[in-house]
Order: structure tokens, then C-alpha cells, then sequence
């Protein structure tokens, strides 16, 4: 009896999201994933993001490995590998989604991905967008994931599929499925700073401790940003 292929890739930046979604994936056995993929693009965070992805694919054990690309940032103008200062808020707005851009990135990433797919035969990409980044992030929307699962039929022999697990659920909805199936949210680092903790004042670190807070995970902020 012929078993269907279930073997995935997983992009993976040591934050949430992505931690997230390769638990929701291992937990409930959807996929079989082979391998996470890191991607060092010059942005401020790059050690504390490449850190905390080995921390959770020795957790999950899975093969990692880590991708640079020098150019990308050469060509980025952004904040979150530039000198500028990086955007405090607790909304996210058109403007403040401008100023950390990364031009073409998850596409990018998804396309690096799916190379190896066709090399290794894995027929699954997994990445975490989510339904709040969706809103101001076009590559995050479900458009963006099918369109890019199109492509690849024409541009791989393998044509994997690109799923986000995650796709319909807000940043405390995450923070709830990471509480109930028990993933080690310790391991994360979702800031755009690299400093030794959260900075807790960036977009990023507001909207996680504001998923924190409505789950009642007060532990998590004073663990990962230092203060209750």
C-alpha cells in the first residue's frame, strides 16, 4: 500500500508565528517536516532570530539550516536593517507596515524553499502568516498563499503546496493554541531589535504582549521582555 507524501519544509524566523505552526503541524501529525529554513538578511534581529531557531528545531528536532542573503540587504531601505529607528506603536497602519518592508520577502523565501522541495521531493512549504498581519501584509493573505501555489506548478516538477496553518487566526488566538497544546513559547524571539531581551516597545513586541495579556500569560512577559 502506497503511503502519500507528507514530507515539508518550514520557514522558520524563531518568532511566534512561526514556532507556532510547526507545533499546531507536529502535534496533530499533518505533515512531516524535514526541515526548517533561516534566513539572514542583515536585519537587526538576525542573531537573536537564528538563536531561537535552532532552540526550536533541536526542540522538534528537526534539521536547520541557515540561509544568507547578503544582497537583500543592500537593497533593503527599511528599518529593520537600516539606521533609522524602528516604529513604536500598538496599531499597525499602512505607514508603519512601509517602514519594516522587505522587498519581496516571503515570496523570496517561498521560492529558496521550494528549490529545495524539488531537490529533496518534499511536497508541503509551511510558513506563518496570520490574520492580523494580513491586513496591512499582502504576502500573509490566503490570495498571496494560493497565487504562490499556482507558480509553482508552472516553476517546479515537484509543485509543493504552500500552506499557513495560522492563516485565520489573530496573534492571541496563537498565543491560545500555543497555551493548550503546550509549545514552548520561552524559546521564541519575535522582536525587531537584537538586543538581549524584548525591547517591548516595537510593534512586534506590542502586539505579542498584548496576545499575552488576553490569554493571561503575564509568566511569558516577564520572561521574554524582563518585566511584568
Amino acid at each position: 500500500m502506497m503511503t502519500a507524501n507528507k514530507d515539508a519544509i518550514v520557514l522558520l524566523s524563531g518568532g511566534l508565528d512561526s514556532l507556532v505552526a510547526i507545533g499546531y503541524i507536529v502535534s496533530d501529525e499533518l505533515y512531516n517536516i524535514k526541515l526548517a529554513l533561516t534566513f539572514d538578511y542583515g536585519q537587526k534581529s538576525a542573531r537573536r532570530e537564528i538563536e531561537s531557531s535552532k532552540k526550536i528545531s533541536d526542540y522538534y528536532k528537526i534539521e536547520h539550516k541557515v540561509i544568507k542573503l547578503d544582497w537583500l540587504k543592500e537593497i533593503t531601505k527599511t528599518s529593520l536593517v537600516s539606521s533609522d529607528d524602528i516604529p513604536t506603536s500598538n496599531l499597525l497602519t499602512e505607514q508603519s507596515a512601509k517602514s519594516v518592508w522587505v522587498p519581496n520577502r516571503n515570496a523570496l523565501f517561498l521560492n529558496i524553499a521550494a528549490c529545495y522541495c524539488d531537490t529533496f521531493n518534499y511536497k508541503y512549504i509551511i510558513y506563518g502568516a496570520n490574520k492580523d498581519e494580513s491586513k496591512n501584509f499582502p504576502d500573509n493573505t490566503e490570495d498571496f498563499r494560493s497565487s504562490i501555489t499556482r507558480l509553482f506548478t508552472k516553476s517546479t516538477l515537484v509543485m509543493p503546496e504552500v500552506t499557513a496553518p495560522l492563516i485565520k487566526y489573530s496573534k492571541s488566538d496563537i498565543v491560545k493554541i500555543a497555551v493548550g497544546k503546550q509549545m514552548p513559547l520561552n524559546l521564541i524571539w519575535s522582536c525587531y531589535s537584537g538586543e538581549n531581551k524584548h525591547c517591548g516597545k516595537c510593534e512586534s513586541c506590542n502586539h505579542l504582549k498584548q496576545a499575552f495579556i488576553t490569554n493571561r500569560c503575564e509568566k511569558y512577559i516577564e520572561e521574554l521582555f524582563g518585566e511584568v
